[in-house]
């Protein structure tokens, strides 16, 4: 019993240590609040859903049919491998100072497996996301879906494999008004493994990506569009046809309300830290004025980032 607690008080007391999840005050979830276990569909649901300080440890699996709310100041954490959601994902809309870590989220149909919205302070790390690509690129939704102007997120250390469309910044080419300065998301150390497109796709953003491992990248992988910057420094793309694109045009693997396509204005890159493109070739139309990050962070070797991706991201990992 002593082990267990020990380990349960070490995440409890975890915070966002980098990324844009760092800054503006940081990223703390439950630290401080009280401390539950939960292995029951209901229970989670009404875990996870006040506004005040809470560490909730998932012992799974279960089984969702809706996207379950997360509250303010809240930390939900997968207990070993057994954090496992089915069928239904989680929404973050209107709040801070989250943190989900070490969960399996899979097979969300017609919605996304984490929804983002109109929230700050947001640290997503040591997931597992899948579901699989023969239904075709729209009976899934998102696996982590940024909309309307979010702001100082990390995505770290996730494993996204066997889908469409994995994770899109900004909902519509249209919301500039509300999204413009918003949107500094950091992507690093996560593992992308048989997606179509969106790893990710951003609009109106400032987006930090490093020493991410794309692998099997079917149709495109990152895409800066509709004036989004984005900084690649340190990844590691293989069998990938076009690892990043700033072409406005979105491609018809990406486009449920136009199969043939739609064009949005450009979007700019910059290249940090080498790159290991593999056989791909970019798109880059634009480069851009995003150049460095307010915060401090340390680049894995370029030819160590396979190994170190591979054993680091994913749940039973921390």
């Amino acid at each position: 019993m002593r082990s267990i607690y020990l380990l349960f008080a070490t995440f409890s007391l975890v915070v966002a240590q980098d990324g844009y999840a760092s800054t503006n005050g940081g990223t703390k979830g439950g630290s401080g609040g009280t401390t539950t276990t939960v292995s029951a569909a209901a229970a989670f649901q009404t875990a996870i859903k006040s506004d005040t300080a809470k560490t909730v440890f998932l012992k799974g699996p279960i089984t969702l049919t809706s996207q379950a709310a997360i509250g303010n100041n809240t930390s939900i954490i997968g207990v070993g491998t057994s954090g496992i959601i089915n069928g239904g994902g989680l929404k973050i809309s209107g709040k801070s100072n989250i943190i989900v870590r070490n969960l399996v989220i899979n097979k969300v149909v017609g919605n996304d497996a984490i929804s983002i919205q109109r929230s700050r302070n947001i640290w997503i790390d040591h997931n597992e996301f899948y579901s699989d690509t023969t239904h075709g690129f729209d009976f899934y939704d998102g696996q982590v879906d940024i909309t309307h102007a979010c702001d100082w997120i990390t995505v770290s250390y996730n494993y996204f494999h066997d889908h469409y469309k994995c994770s899109l910044i900004g909902h519509d080419a249209g919301n500039s008004g509300e999204d413009t300065g918003k949107f500094h998301i950091t992507y690093h150390h996560n593992r992308w493994n048989n997606i179509h497109t969106r790893t990710p796709a951003m609009r109106f953003s400032h987006v930090h990506s490093y020493n991410n491992l794309f692998e099997n990248v079917v149709s495109q992988g990152i895409h800066s569009r509709s004036k989004a910057q984005v900084l690649i420094e340190g990844n590691v793309f293989s069998n990938t046809s076009e690892p990043v694109s700033t072409y406005g045009f979105v491609i018809p693997d990406d486009s449920p309300a136009n199969p043939s396509g739609d064009f949005e204005p450009d979007g700019f890159a910059n290249f940090g830290a080498a790159n290991d493109f593999g056989t791909g070739k970019n798109n880059i139309t634009a480069t851009g004025s995003f150049t460095s990050v307010p915060y401090t962070y340390t680049l894995t070797p370029l030819g160590n980032v396979r190994s170190v991706v591979t054993a680091g991201a994913g749940v039973g990992k921390i």
